[in-house]
């Protein structure tokens, strides 16, 4: 009942009576003052005023269940969320619940971390109160009338609708994302996270390909894909992001390369609606990757946000490192870099890591 009050007094400039709450609710007006007195012991502000009912005075800066929850207006993305007030790693907790059988899209959320993950086995910590720290669990399968691209075979119809609705969890392998495509799905969320950036703190962001959000040549969010999987099918992938949204001191070594939404917007954000909203523009981007499992509906999109196209970038791989012009992704989500010698280079997202001339990005 939490997140519903929360919904119907968040959404409302005006006072919300206690009896709309009550016939909303289908519960006495004792079980909505009961609820009211517990969200005001949890810090949220509400004025009440007889014969006008409830209004929101201020909301604190939290991030449980119920406040995501309130702020939803997805399908299937994070209907399920898990709180953690202190865990090891979102990403481990979203794995073990995934072996537990849990739904696709359950969103891990915690308020402070002590063994962030990120590429080549990097770790951190997430002090509460400065960060987003979430992971998102997904049972990729195909879209209805569709059949694997990995296999040599494109969609019966390349114009087929995503319903909208949560992808089933189809228990025929044959149904199911082929293990190639989960690097792709870093890329989406990397687009999910810009766009909500943009859209609930007013930043100007763009992403460094393949896995950071930055902005002014800095970086704001990381994220982190793992999978288990067999030869032929994903049997589920989690995807964490990690967001910095309440530092305003970086420790030295960061000073250069690291920056946050506080920064930024001169405030903290809210994180809960944040995070609802990288939820809502992820279910969107990851219904169009699902009709043909590539970019073909996302390249345009990504390129506009993709910071160093155009320009130099150093290509750093194993046993590799060349110089080149970046100029975008490609369909598979791979970034082309122009040699010198006019050969364009597809970089696949793995253990590559490319980087501007001059900086960071």
């Amino acid at each position: 009942m939490k997140e519903k009050i929360l919904s119907l007094l968040g959404g409302e400039r005006e006072y919300v009576s206690g009896q709309a709450l009550c016939t909303e609710l289908g519960v006495s007006r004792t079980a909505v003052w009961k609820v009211i007195n517990q969200l005001r012991e949890d810090g949220y502000e509400i004025e009440s005023v007889a014969g006008k009912g409830y209004r929101m005075i201020s909301r604190p800066d939290c991030i449980t269940a119920e406040e995501i929850t309130s702020c939803l207006r997805t399908q299937w993305a994070a209907r399920s969320v898990r709180y953690y007030e202190t865990i090891d790693s979102t990403n481990n907790e979203a794995k073990r619940l995934a072996e537990q059988g849990a739904a696709d899209g359950t969103l891990v959320v915690a308020e402070e971390q002590s063994q962030g993950k990120g590429r080549r086995g990097h770790s951190w910590m997430t002090p509460a109160g400065t960060a987003i720290a979430m992971s998102l669990l997904l049972r990729p399968s195909l879209p209805e009338n569709s059949s694997d691209p990995a296999n040599g075979n494109n969609l019966a119809n390349g114009n087929a609708p995503v319903n909208g609705n949560a992808p089933a969890n189809d228990n025929d392998p044959a149904r199911r994302l082929h293990p190639d495509r989960a690097p792709m799905l870093t890329l989406v969320m990397g687009m999910a996270v810009a766009a909500a950036c943009r859209e609930v703190c007013g930043v100007d962001v763009g992403i460094k390909w393949p896995n950071d959000v930055v902005a002014e040549g800095k970086k704001i969010c990381g994220i982190l894909t793992e999978m288990s999987c067999e030869v032929d099918y994903i049997n589920y992938v989690v995807i964490g992001i990690g967001i910095n949204t309440g530092i305003s001191h970086f420790p030295p070594e960061l000073r250069e390369t690291a920056i946050s939404l506080h920064t930024l917007m001169g405030q903290k954000p809210d994180r809960a609606r944040l995070i609802a909203s990288c939820m809502e523009k992820f279910e969107l981007y990851y219904d169009r990757f699902r009709k043909t499992q590539d970019y073909s509906f996302l390249m345009d999109e990504y390129n506009t946000l993709l910071v160093g196209k155009g320009v130099r970038v150093r290509v750093l791989s194993p046993g590799d490192e060349f110089e080149g012009v970046s100029e975008g992704i490609d369909q598979k989500g791979e970034l082309l870099v122009r040699r010198d010698d006019g050969i364009v280079e597809a970089i696949f997202a793995g253990e590559v890591s490319v980087r501007g001339i001059y900086g960071y990005v």
